[in-house]
């Protein structure tokens, strides 16, 4: 009898479809450019990241500025928390999230609270939804993040969302909020405005058509665009650094110029740019 394998992990990642393999090819081989640099090859790699940063961003009602690209769901998970949670820390060291979250976000909470912080775990009932009424009661003047996730990975719970931003946002609307919506991507509606979110975490491996695009939304807001920069540079887990003197960094002809980069966020700057000079001259604006 003739046996037949059935794969159903999916929800942890996916084969990729044969059309992504055809969209990726060119930049296996000929794209292969640094995308931060000014050579064809360079320009060409910049034409795709680009174009893949604009559709993320209408896949999510976002602008491409807002999108930040990063190795994998964990990076962005803690892009968020680890970000938010020292670009805000002189307003409050108070995190917020729930008892069920992907180990990304439960061990950089855990991480966070050896540091100095303190966190709040609310809990579920036995569905897997998170108590709304505890969620409004832990959240405090120095709450300056709350973290839910969409859908659960391990039960298939969809957290009700626009309800969890409602109850933060009363209760304390200078908090932001982050969702790791990994799971909920391909399956749910992802527009950040319907949602009402800070943050959202993507990660597109868990789909049927993947090229293993990992992302973070962050809105342009003070705590958001402070985050990107912050851990981006190295500097979210620590004090901020004493850089040198922009005019003691060597000269580079591949810098980008101020007019190239009009109209992004400061802290999304930080984050493509090819050079230290660029964190060094936003860091004095965020």
């Amino acid at each position: 009898m003739e046996q037949r394998r059935a794969y159903f992990d999916h929800a942890a990642t996916t084969p990729p479809d044969p059309r992504v393999i055809e969209a990726m090819l060119p930049y296996l081989t000929t794209h292969w450019g640094n995308p931060s640099s000014i050579y064809d090859e360079a320009r060409q790699a910049r034409k795709g990241l680009d174009w893949a940063r604009r559709t993320v961003a209408a896949v999510l009602g976002a602008k491409p500025n807002d999108i930040v690209f990063t190795s994998g769901g964990t990076e962005s998970d803690n892009l968020a928390l680890r970000g938010v949670a020292y670009a805000s820390r002189q307003r409050g060291r108070h995190i917020v999230t729930s008892a069920i979250e992907h180990h990304a976000v439960l061990h950089a909470a855990e991480r966070l609270e050896q540091e100095g912080f303190r966190v709040t775990l609310v809990p579920v009932d036995r569905q897997g939804f998170v108590d709304l009424d505890a969620l409004a009661e832990a959240i405090t003047p120095e709450t300056t993040l709350v973290s839910v996730m969409y859908a659960n990975n391990e039960v298939g719970t969809i957290e009700p969302i626009v309800e969890v931003v409602r109850v933060v946002k009363q209760r304390n609307p200078h908090t932001a909020v982050h969702t790791d919506a990994v799971q909920a991507a391909g399956a749910l509606p992802l527009e950040v405005d319907t949602l009402g979110v800070d943050l959202l975490s993507l990660r597109t491996s868990c789909t049927a058509r993947r090229a293993s695009a990992c992302s973070t939304f962050g809105r342009a807001h003070r705590s958001s665009r402070r985050s990107w920069g912050a851990l981006r540079s190295g500097t979210a887990a620590q004090e901020p650094r004493t850089w040198p003197a922009l005019s003691a960094w060597p000269r580079r002809s591949s810098w980008r110029t101020k007019s190239s980069m009009r109209g992004t966020p400061t802290a999304a700057r930080c984050v493509t740019s090819c050079s230290m000079s660029c964190r060094r001259a936003c860091e004095g604006r965020m």
